[in-house]
This record gives C-alpha cells, structure tokens and sequence, in this order.
C-alpha cells in the first residue's frame, strides 16, 4: 500500500531532521523523507497539519504476559496499547510462564505476534534455565529462534560464578546479556530504604542492593568483555558507577523506567499500590541523579516498564499487592513532559525512546538495524503521527491495555499519538 503524510512536521533525533515535509511509503518503507516522488501516487492520503510525524518508539522493558495469559488475550490488548502509544518495536522480557527458555516458545511468541500485524515483538530469553539461576540456556538455540539478548527479568542471579560463565558465553558469541543491577539478599523489600519506609512500616531496599550488583558486573567485565544492558537503574550512586565504567570504556549501556524519571517514594502516598513497582521508587536525589543522566547520555534510554497487573493483585495491602503499572500508553508523553519541565530540546527527549533505544539492539537487529527508530529513505514504515496540542489527563478507563493500574493516574500528559504505522500499515488511528 502506498501511503502519503502530508504538511506534518517531520522530526528524526538520529538525524536532526526537523521541518514541515512530505513523508511517502510503500511497499512496507519509507521511499521519501521531506519529499514526494514525481510518479508516487498514493493510495491514501493523511494530513497531518499541526502534528508531528515521528520515527516509531522503540521501548525495551515491556510485558505482554504471555506466554500464560492466552486465555485473556493478554497479547492481542497489549499490542493494541503500544501502537496506541505510538510503539512500534518493543522488547519483552523472559520471565513469562512457562518462562522463555526453550526456543519453541520463542517461536511460538513470535508467530502470534506477527499475525496481529502491529508491532514489532522482540524477546529477551532467559539466561539460566526456569531463571532459577543455575544453569545456562541454549543461547545459541535461543537466537536462532528470535531472542536478541539474555536476561533474567527481575529475578537476581544468586550465584557470581553463574553469572561469569554467563558473560563469557555470551562473550564468546557476540551476544547482549540483559541486567536488572539487585544483590539478592538485600533486594527483598517492598520501598527505598529510609526515614519515609521507616514511619510507614515497610521493608526497604538499600541503595547498595544495587551498587554491590554494578560492582560484581563491573569487575566481571574487566576480564571478560561481553556486552551487559543494564536494565532500570533507579539511584543516584547507580548512576556514578555507571558513568565511571563507561568512561573506562567497558560496553555497558543502560535504561531508566518512566516511573523512577518523574516519581519518587512521596508518590507512595498513604500505601497506594499503583506506586508498588520494581525499582521501587527512591528519593528526589536519585530522581534528579536520573534525570540528568539521561540527558547526558550516561542513561541511553527511556523505558515504559510495562507491567499490566490485575485488579485483584493490586486491590491488596501495598507489600502484599503485586509490583508493576502499565505505561506503553505513556511513553512517549511522559519522555515530552519530562523535556518540558527541564527545558530540553524536544530531539533529545525523543531520542531516548527512538534512535538511542533502537541503538541499544544494535545488531541483535538484523537487516532492520540502520532503520528502526528513524525516519529514513529506504527504512521500515514505522512511524507515529503525534498532535502535540492534545493533552489529556490518565484515567485508568481510558486505557487500552488490561492492565489499567499506573501511578500516573491523574497526571495531565501534553500530547497524544494521533496514528501509528507499522510496516508501511496503519496499525491505530484514533
């Protein structure tokens, strides 16, 4: 199908492309940028005067629960979130039920996600088998299968020598090992250790429960180079050592979740469990820590941690209700919001959930590599038409996903995606 935007103004951060154009697909991608052919008719038209015409988001901490929740159509709904948030590539992490340790899962996985025809589904699978931390996954098998990077989700390696022979495998073959940085023993509470989970009775989370995981991957990096993607980092002295290892160039990227850039622990309130998340939320110090992080480039990317958590899982005591909010919906308001109150180039605030993300794959990408998180002749057709003007306030109701729990919930966000094309396919159109 070929498909014309017209009079939007065309932004691509990978490029600095920012002006009023012309956009033509087809064929499944992008034949001009900024132009339109002589002989391009198309077969539909969108005019998208007064919106802006973005690369698709590129988020990569997203769970579409399943496999496990086929019977909910858990896939179909969350799929439906994310191109309604303008995502159209998105990663998802292992720890599904059955976990994604065998590579017919993956297979599986992936086929159903192809046949919905919106976004673009790329698994992590699990690094040690059931991630019960003991012994290693077919990696090969694995990404043969679909997988572009080993991880295990939320759940803490027990065993240093696992994770080093982890490293070393996956060294060996060129693979990405995906880490959410929490000591094991230390990571069990449900709030940021401190005066605030002190008064309200609830078990904390040290800040060292991080910084002795950086250290241990840091180290083991010193001798063995495999590439680690840090997943979620939520504290300021995360954030140090992070920015030191990179200075020494060890190959280290790393995200923060939209709940840790704009919230803190105050956004606990009198125990609402809609702020119950894993990292728990930490203290306005690490908040801006951050922040300003992510501006600088020490943080690479922005991620929506996309979590749909049922209502009876949630309608609990806070320690007692189950960690996670939705926010594929969210993304991309909250990246411009965040931008807004910082006074920051908007090509910086979507480059974090764009280009900078999709660098994250790197080569886990295949033959989409150069393309995906730009707009670019030649490239996939995936791109989110976005009205900057439409502001809207969270409610949960509003919400595609099942999941419609999230500590946003009231906060006025500045735009909404207006339409979302997959492939050179309309996927959304509100």
């Amino acid at each position: 199908m070929k498909i014309l935007i017209e009079n939007g103004r065309l932004i691509d951060p990978a490029s600095g492309l920012d002006k009023v154009g012309p956009l033509a697909l087809a064929a499944g991608r992008i034949i001009a940028v900024d132009r339109c052919p002589a002989d391009f008719t198309p077969h539909r038209t969108i005019d998208a005067s007064g919106c802006w015409v973005l690369p698709g988001l590129v988020d990569l901490a997203a769970r579409m629960r399943e496999p496990g929740h086929e019977h909910e159509r858990m896939l179909e709904s969350e799929m439906a979130a994310a191109v309604a948030g303008g995502v159209t590539s998105l990663v998802c992490p292992p720890d599904t039920d059955p976990v994604l340790d065998e590579p017919g899962l993956v297979q599986m996985l992936k086929f159903r996600a192809e046949k919905l025809h919106q976004a673009r589904l790329f698994p992590l699978g699990a690094l040690t088998r059931g991630l019960a931390g003991e012994v290693l996954t077919e990696m090969a098998e694995l990404t043969e299968s679909g997988c572009v990077g080993f991880g295990q989700a939320d759940v803490p390696l027990a065993s240093t020598q696992t994770l080093a022979r982890a490293l070393q495998y996956a060294a060996t073959f060129g693979y990405t090992v995906w880490l959410r940085p929490q000591e094991l023993h230390l990571g069990k509470g449900v709030a940021a250790s401190g005066p605030l989970a002190t008064r309200m009775g609830l078990a904390g989370v040290p800040v060292a429960a991080e910084t002795i995981a950086l250290h241990t991957i840091f180290e083991l990096l010193q001798s063995t180079p495999a590439r680690v993607h840090l997943c979620r980092l939520s504290s300021a002295a995360g954030v140090e050592l992070v920015r030191r290892a990179k200075a020494v160039g060890l190959p280290v990227s790393c995200d923060v979740s939209i709940n840790s850039l704009l919230l803190t622990e105050n956004d606990i309130g009198y125990f609402d469990s809609r702020a119950r998340l894993i990292p728990v939320l930490r203290q306005e110090r690490d908040r801006a820590a951050l922040s300003a992080a992510l501006l600088d480039g020490t943080i690479d990317a922005l991620v929506s941690d996309h979590n749909p958590v049922a209502a009876d899982a949630k309608h609990l005591p806070f320690a007692e209700a189950e960690p996670g909010a939705t926010g594929l919906e969210l993304l991309l308001p909250v990246a411009v919001k965040w931008a807004h109150e910082r006074g920051l180039p908007l090509q910086r605030a979507l480059a974090v959930v764009t280009s900078a993300a999709a660098g994250v794959l790197g080569n886990a990408l295949g033959t989409l590599q150069a393309s995906i998180g730009r707009l670019v002749e030649g490239g996939v057709g995936d791109v989110a038409i976005v009205d900057p003007a439409d502001a809207w306030v969270v409610q949960a109701g509003a919400l595609a996903s099942q999941g419609k729990h999230t500590p946003f919930g009231g906060y006025e966000l500045p735009l909404r995606v207006r339409t979302t094309l997959v492939g050179g396919q309309v996927a959304f159109e509100r």
